[in-house]
């Protein structure tokens, strides 16, 4: 039964908008990531972190990484979930773990693994509890979309041995989630992002298809309704002609790029991603001129989530002696 929506009222949001304005002065800017990118060691690039909040990691690994950044997570979501008081806002953000921690468990399942050391917090189901109710095959407690996919992902993997396949149907769930908790939020800025990141993610899917020389059905078994494009039109259009399609749309320059390297063996896709990640951002760079509502809360946990992904690939980078060149072309846009 699908609960009731909400109604949001700017005044809901005053107090916490004031908060996220100041919270937004710590986040990882541009300028802190170059620093980052130049200090003369991975101790040293760590250290700018303690500027956005972050504690000392003393030696910098994966482990210490992981562990820095999942507990920056776990705060963030404790302290916003109370101040917001409107779950299905804050479970647009936590449902990917969800769905992370599903496909863990299904391919471990068929391969016969003990995975659990790849679940993460941060969803709205606990991990360990989440393992467990799977194995026990009783995952009454958790949404009926979520059951569901997860009992068909389980089904064709193990009949097909197809990861892709099961994966396919989680991701179609993820967005079909999205779309829905986006709409019980009662916030029209949320629903605006949650259609561009479907835009993004089709967009990605039609050229990666176009690369590997598949159209069709395939094609049209991996896109997902919500966004601004219709998946039907995305599926006709291959990948020389995506630009056209989405040429009344944010995506159109991303999009064009992506056209540019459709083909197989058409070149990097390092460009295209980038550009298709900086236009979601764009979308959320709107918060910034309103002075308060559920807009800058919106943009300030995508800020956050974009901002672990930068120091994980700066710091990964700087440990594994990747040059800074190639370490700013992986970054995406700064929030500020």
């Amino acid at each position: 039964m699908s609960k009731k929506v909400k109604k949001l009222k700017e005044n809901d949001f005053l107090s916490i908008s004031a908060r996220v304005r100041v919270l937004e002065t710590r986040l990882l800017t541009a300028e802190r990531m170059e620093r980052m990118i130049d200090a003369k060691d991975v101790n040293d690039a760590a250290k700018v972190l303690g500027e956005c909040g972050y504690p000392e990691l003393g030696e910098v690994t994966n482990s210490t990484l992981d562990a820095m950044l999942a507990d920056a997570q776990a705060a963030l979501f404790a302290d916003m979930g109370k101040a917001v008081g409107n779950e299905a806002l804050m479970d647009v953000f936590r449902v990917k773990y969800d769905y992370h921690n599903a496909k863990a468990l299904v391919k471990a399942e068929a391969l016969k693994l003990d995975q659990d050391r790849l679940l993460l917090g941060g969803g709205r189901y606990d991990p360990a509890e989440l393992a467990e109710s799977y194995r026990g095959e009783d995952l009454r407690a958790c949404s009926d979309t979520f059951r569901e996919a997860v009992g068909r992902a389980r089904e064709v993997l193990g009949s097909s041995g197809d990861p892709q396949q099961a994966d396919f149907i989680l991701d179609r769930a993820y967005f079909q989630e999205l779309s829905a908790l986006a709409g019980r939020s009662g916030s029209r800025f949320l629903e605006g992002y949650v259609a561009a990141l479907i835009d993004a993610a089709n967009l990605r899917a039609a050229v990666r298809t176009a690369r590997l020389d598949k159209a069709g059905e395939f094609l049209r078994s991996v896109l997902v309704p919500g966004g601004t494009v219709a998946p039907e039109a995305i599926a006709k259009a291959g990948g020389s002609e995506l630009g056209q399609v989405f040429k009344n749309t944010p995506f159109a320059a991303a999009a064009e790029a992506g056209a540019a390297v459709a083909a197989p063996g058409g070149g990097p896709l390092t460009e295209f991603e980038r550009m298709c990640d900086d236009t979601v951002m764009n979308y959320l760079a709107k918060a910034r001129t309103i002075p308060f509502g559920e807009q800058p809360v919106i943009a300030y946990l995508y800020a956050r989530e974009a901002e672990a992904t930068a120091i994980r690939i700066i710091l990964t980078g700087r440990m594994a002696g990747i040059d800074g060149t190639t370490i700013r072309a992986r970054l995406r846009r700064a929030y500020c």
